[in-house]
């Protein structure tokens, strides 16, 4: 039994340890999230912030379609009743996205009485589409995270179970007594 036991302390200190994620890694992994992240509130707060105020002080309006492109780029509209009756204006995309509409369609839109050009569709303020970069950032970010969280608990868990590398260690080794050794030349005599 005692022989075993010192064959598997042998075979487990042979054993190489597994692969340590460096902390360049995990940094990289971290700084990752972070962009994702950043990305994802940049992709959500600007078309939240013009829903949510369209929503508080907005106006509705019919208006008609003069203008588009087939990118489309811009929807240019001109209000047809409201206090903005006669204006003509871009209207405001949501995530990049515009309605499919045709030039000389008409629509029911959203606009703020001191600023029309913060317009958007009527049915886009009450029921906002799918911002589908911001949730893909999201899901990118959450991904991340979690990468980085699984890399640095596994690495601690390596760094605790596994017994240092020997080639990791210092070579140097304790002082041994006596006189010193003879230096060797490395040239012919």
């Amino acid at each position: 039994m005692a022989a075993q036991q010192l064959a598997d302390t042998r075979r487990a200190a042979l054993r190489p340890r597994p692969y340590v994620a460096s902390n360049r890694t995990l940094l990289g992994i971290f700084c990752s999230f972070i962009l994702c992240a950043g990305l994802a509130f940049a992709f959500w707060l600007p078309s939240r912030s013009l829903v949510h105020d369209l929503r508080s002080s907005g106006s509705n309006a019919a208006a008609v379609v003069i203008a588009i492109d087939n990118k489309p780029k811009y929807v240019k509209i001109r209000f047809l009743t409201g206090t903005a009756s006669g204006t003509e204006v871009k209207l405001s995309d949501y995530a990049g996205m515009y309605p499919d509409v045709a030039n000389g369609d008409s629509m029911l839109v959203t606009y703020k009485p001191n600023d029309p050009s913060r317009v958007l569709s009527k049915s886009w303020v009450s029921a906002p589409p799918a911002n589908l970069p911001a949730y893909g950032m999201s899901a990118g970010a959450g991904f991340f995270l979690v990468g980085t969280i699984v890399a640095v608990l596994r690495r601690r868990w390596v760094l605790r179970n596994w017994p240092s590398d020997p080639a990791a260690t210092d070579s140097a080794g304790p002082e041994r007594p006596g006189p010193p050794d003879k230096t060797v030349s490395l040239t012919k005599p």
